[in-house]
């Protein structure tokens, strides 16, 4: 960095100002490398809403993602670069086939399973994807799209998959009278079979005398497209590497290394592994960390949850404020269950404070906020904390606020020009460090708007005050955040005014106590239109938590003088209705 950061002073004793880097070149390297250190521990258990429950160790991960990356490399004659799609749930395939795909040199496409139809397709069309592993309960939508894409070889799992024989029969059994894996209607092959045939693969090798040593990705070597809004528009590619990821899980075992010990600790798994957070934090961190990962499938109803905490003592878990609202007032849900945890590490969208305050009292958990994006790897700013006996205590007097800059991250508040405004003044926030994009695939326009001067602009506004603690005061300028998922207006319009019958229409965010952020329409209609018959049109394209939750009916919408919608008025308007 080039000057000393007034944020450096905020940082733990034991916290350095530059993350210790890890001996690794690629993703691969580190999951090998935890393998060897925690063998037979479990590394990844899978727990059902009716208790079951199935584990790998941290060896068998590492075999069957070894023999993933053979399937992939040897069987299907992959070259490396090649994408490969993941529509999965949080499940034991999901790490089992992710690693597998990094260690074959491939980039892993994450993909939403809430997707509908169009919007799977457009993702799968623009990553150019060859592979996609996909979960058999969504055999229709698969069947729907993959025609018109790029994709040549399914491969299918079942949520039973590494279950014992006798439960697994038990299980899908009643998946398929219950109607719950459909006929997918295409050439296909399950993941044991594709594992089996990448352990032959990996077994010829062995014994040949001259077998050939793959070197793996390097630093530079994408690893990873995360789909998301960016800065402006539809959805788009966030091209993360090898080097990113390991920088930002360097950065985070820099600023944890101060409470969490290696080896002891379980990670409860909520948020979808799909998602960047997890992606980083659950599964790549926790898995180099020797953390028991528990996997919740589908956290809907959240009663889905009990048998994770009755049987498992959390130490740490990832969240977004919807959960920590919501979760003590289950009745299920008791201090008890919290009592070895540490904290709850917040992202995705802001935690009200109330809900912070009422999560803490309940749990005696911390609840750490930071501060991120899919450009980043995730993580830009955290709040910092340090181990006082069994729990934490922030090392900050105010509550709010999403922290410091991580180690060796710079951030910078600037004008419309691009310079530096006066501390506690606010700005657009600018980030640079190890853990930025490399771009957006195929948009490289969008590349030099988001990524000037060496700078990511995020978009988002925020303040310093004078310690160096980030305070973000307004996001991306027409963004919605429904639970920590982004929601883009222009999106949403697109679809409402493909039906026929409606003129004109804008979309807005509005504040909401159970979702953080609700979707609402204002829709210009041609004649006599139903709230029933918008809603039912909306959830044929896009996903639920994108359907707006409110429709008004205007006789136009308010717009400026070059036609753009006014959303700051609609927003005003929503809110004086109420």
């Amino acid at each position: 960095m080039e000057s000393e950061q007034v944020w450096w002073a905020g940082y733990p004793a034991g916290v350095g100002r530059e993350a210790q880097p890890f001996p690794f070149e690629n993703l691969g390297q580190l999951v090998r490398t935890a393998a060897a250190r925690y063998g037979d521990r479990k590394a990844e258990t899978i727990v059902l809403p009716n208790g079951m429950e199935a584990s790998l160790s941290f060896r068998e991960v590492d075999r069957l993602s070894d023999a993933f990356a053979a399937y992939l490399r040897h069987g299907l004659q992959l070259q490396a670069g090649a994408r490969i799609a993941i529509l999965l749930p949080n499940s034991l395939a999901y790490p089992v086939c992710a690693f597998g795909a990094l260690k074959a040199g491939c980039v892993v496409v994450n993909t939403n399973p809430l997707y509908t139809p169009r919007e799977l397709e457009l993702q799968l069309q623009d990553s150019g994807a060859e592979v996609l592993v996909v979960l058999d309960h969504f055999g229709d939508k698969v069947a729907a799209v993959v025609p018109r894409t790029q994709v040549k070889t399914i491969v299918v799992t079942g949520i039973a998959d590494f279950f014992p024989l006798f439960t697994r029969t038990l299980i899908q059994a009643k998946l398929k009278l219950s109607g719950q894996i459909p006929a997918l209607g295409l050439p296909f092959t399950r993941l044991p079979r594709a594992l089996h045939q990448g352990a032959l693969y990996l077994a010829k090798e062995h014994l040949l005398p001259d077998a050939v040593e793959h070197p793996g990705p390097t630093r530079a070597s994408l690893a990873l497209l995360q789909y998301t809004g960016g800065t402006t528009g539809t959805s788009k590619g966030a091209m993360l590497s090898h080097g990113n990821l390991l920088a930002n899980l360097e950065q985070i075992a820099e600023i944890t290394k101060v409470y969490l010990t290696h080896g002891e600790e379980t990670v409860l798994t909520v948020l979808p592994m799909y998602h960047v957070i997890a992606f980083t934090i659950n599964l790549c961190f926790g898995f180099h960390t020797g953390s028991h990962n528990i996997l919740v499938p589908n956290p809907r109803p959240l009663k889905n949850l009990h048998p994770a905490f009755k049987n498992h003592e959390i130490t740490w878990m990832t969240a977004v404020n919807t959960l920590l609202k919501a979760l003590p007032d289950e009745s299920w849900f008791q201090p008890a269950m919290t009592r070895k945890m540490l904290g709850a590490f917040a992202g995705g969208m802001q935690t009200h404070p109330a809900v912070l305050q009422r999560w803490e009292a309940f749990t005696g958990c911390l609840v750490i906020e930071g501060f991120g994006l899919s450009e980043t790897s995730p993580l830009v700013t955290y709040n910092a904390a340090i181990r006082e006996g069994k729990r934490l205590r922030r090392t900050m007097a105010q509550v709010g606020g999403v922290g410091l800059p991580l180690p060796g991250t710079e951030v910078r508040i600037v004008d419309d020009e691009g310079l530096p405004v006066a501390t506690g003044s606010h700005g657009e926030i600018v980030v640079r460090g190890p853990q930025v994009m490399q771009g957006y695939w195929n948009q490289p326009d969008e590349t030099a708007r988001t990524l000037r001067g060496g700078w990511l602009h995020t978009g988002d506004i925020g303040r310093f005050d004078a310690e160096g603690y980030l305070e973000i005061t307004d996001r991306k300028k027409d963004m919605i955040i429904v639970s920590g998922f982004n929601v883009f207006p222009n999106e949403v319009e697109a679809c409402i005014a493909l039906h026929p019958d409606v003129a004109d229409v804008a979309v807005v965010g509005v504040p909401d106590e159970g979702t953080g952020e609700a979707v609402r329409a204002f829709v210009v209609s041609r004649k006599d239109l139903s709230v029933d018959e918008i809603r039912a049109h909306c959830r044929t394209l896009l996903a639920n938590y994108k359907v707006p939750t409110r429709f008004s009916f205007l006789a136009e919408i308010p717009k400026n003088a070059v036609g753009k919608a006014l959303r700051r008025e609609l927003r005003a308007a929503a809110g004086a209705e109420g």
